[in-house]
């Protein structure tokens, strides 16, 4: 894997149609440092104050990067996240807990930042691994993902399609850059279905929103994809979408770029590269002749 560039690309559109900065949520999953020692790691470099939810998920309030979570990743062993008994009752959580923390990635959350503010995560993920956490992009029953959270430019159908559209036509590009191991192509999420793809490519596809919501998740009813926009679709349309789908979605307005991987226990290791990777696509999308002659090659 080639070292990655340190220069963060600013996004072609920095503002939403209302003139809002765009901002962007970022999550990094590592191994072996606890949750406890995580935050406690991040609290001494950026202030604020840690509050503990359960023993496997702590919160940074307060700090220079607003707030962070640390968290183990399994929805199980968090039994007050959505309501008492909703999954274990503590004391087996606990338990839960401490039996799969040795197999299971630990997960930091941030709050929504400036773009050009994600380089100082650089900064952060090198004091973890000063402190003793560990990741080279997947372990055997995992990938270690790094997620990008992305306001969008806005929710109207064209803006969205074109987007989508550009990510299509760049994802086997995308795969190939970020998934360059065996292991990592295993827990990967799997490409869009082709058949989708041809369709929403197709110089004829003009959908509405709401069209365009129906077609994506009859076609992907599923969190698992690299450009994954049930959290959008279900902030949309929650009756409509949330029937249909399981596991943990949470409703939000973003773009949730869920294909690169953390290297937390890599020196020298920089968001950058998987960062400028997004922005390519949205230059593509911002390019409407461009675009459009990409998708009719696509479909010739």
């Amino acid at each position: 894997m080639s070292a990655p560039s340190l220069f963060f690309q600013p996004l072609p559109s920095p503002l939403t149609v209302e003139g809002r900065p765009r901002l962007v949520g970022v999550e990094i999953e590592f191994v072996d440092l606890s949750e406890r020692k995580a935050a406690e790691c991040l609290q001494t470099m950026l202030g604020g104050t840690v509050e503990e939810e359960d023993p496997y998920a702590y919160r940074l309030t307060g700090s220079r990067l607003g707030d962070i979570g640390i968290e183990l990743d399994m929805r199980h062993v968090h039994p007050w996240r959505d309501g008492p008994g909703r999954w274990l009752t503590p004391p087996l959580a606990s338990w839960l807990g401490a039996a799969v923390e040795p197999f299971v990635p630990r997960e930091m959350i941030t709050a929504p930042l400036e773009p050009e503010r994600l380089g100082e995560l650089d900064t952060v993920t090198r004091a973890l691994r000063e402190a003793g956490a560990g990741g080279e992009g997947a372990i055997l029953t995992d990938s270690l993902g790094l997620h990008f959270n992305i306001m969008p430019v806005a929710t109207d159908a064209p803006t969205l399609l074109r987007l989508l559209q550009a990510y299509l036509l760049l994802e086997p590009r995308l795969r190939a850059e970020s998934l360059t191991s065996r292991l990592m192509r295993l827990h990967a999420p799997p490409p869009y279905p082709s058949t989708y793809v041809r369709r929403v490519l197709s110089p004829d596809y003009r959908p509405d929103l709401g069209d365009l919501c129906t077609d994506y998740l009859a076609a992907n009813p599923t969190r698992k994809r690299s450009l994954d926009l049930l959290p959008l679709f279900l902030q949309l349309f929650p009756e409509q979408v949330g029937p249909r789908i399981r596991g943990k979605v949470k409703p939000r307005a973003v773009l949730h770029y869920r294909l690169p991987l953390a290297y937390v226990g890599r020196p020298g290791w920089s968001l950058a590269a998987d960062w400028n990777r997004w922005v390519t696509v949205e230059v593509l999308a911002g390019d409407p002749d461009r675009l459009a002659e990409a998708c009719r090659r696509a479909s010739a």
